[in-house]
């Protein structure tokens, strides 16, 4: 669980040091842009170098305690889910299906480690947590891919500014999300092993 947070922290720290070189081009090309071709161009892409040498590791060690995560909380509800634990990682890895699945498996997950209501009670855990996650998450890699497409295709300093304008949105959503990711881990973390100590209806 360290780990994880760990490395989500190292994702969305390289997501917000893009965004400040991002602010940096943006600012430099409205002023000098022979200047903004040299520096400012070297320090964007070396932020990019470094979002995907910590973004890799990071998402492998989640995908890997989303897994672990799915096969006990099967062992604690089995009938908690709608789909098998591997889906936990095939979610991932099917294009388009990958800005669903892994949702429906986190909800059912955040269902099966939730407490049993009592007799004539009828609680509903919330799941704003993985809703701000999963919100955010899509939000930052669909802006990211636009912005991507449109920074490979811009040939002036207005489309290239544009782009970097995406890019600095698609940032920060990705870094929020990270952050959320960390969140939903210890929470889901912390509610399975409460659950599995103190029994199904304990609150």
């Amino acid at each position: 669980m360290a780990v994880v947070c760990v490395l989500l922290a190292g994702v969305a720290l390289t997501d917000l040091f893009a965004v400040f070189a991002g602010l940096r081009i943006r600012t430099l090309t409205g002023t000098d842009p022979a200047r903004a071709l040299d520096g400012a161009y070297t320090l964007y892409e070396r932020a990019g170098d470094l979002q995907g040498m910590v973004t890799l590791p990071g998402m492998v060690v989640f995908v890997v305690w989303f897994y672990l995560m799915r096969r006990d909380l099967g062992v604690l509800a089995p009938d908690a889910f709608r789909n098998g634990r591997g889906w936990a990682i095939g979610g991932w890895l099917i294009p388009l299906a990958n800005l669903w699945m892994p949702y429906r498996v986190a909800v059912d997950m955040w269902g099966a480690a939730a407490p049993l209501p009592q007799e004539g009670e009828s609680r509903r855990t919330s799941l704003w947590p993985v809703n701000l996650w999963w919100g955010l998450f899509v939000g930052g890699t669909l802006l990211g891919r636009y912005a991507s497409s449109g920074y490979a295709d811009s040939d002036g300093i207005t489309e290239v500014r544009e782009a970097v304008a995406q890019y600095i949105a698609a940032d920060l959503l990705n870094a929020g999300a990270a952050v959320a990711a960390a969140y939903v881990a210890v929470r889901l973390t912390a509610m399975q092993r409460f659950k599995a100590a103190r029994g199904p209806f304990a609150g």
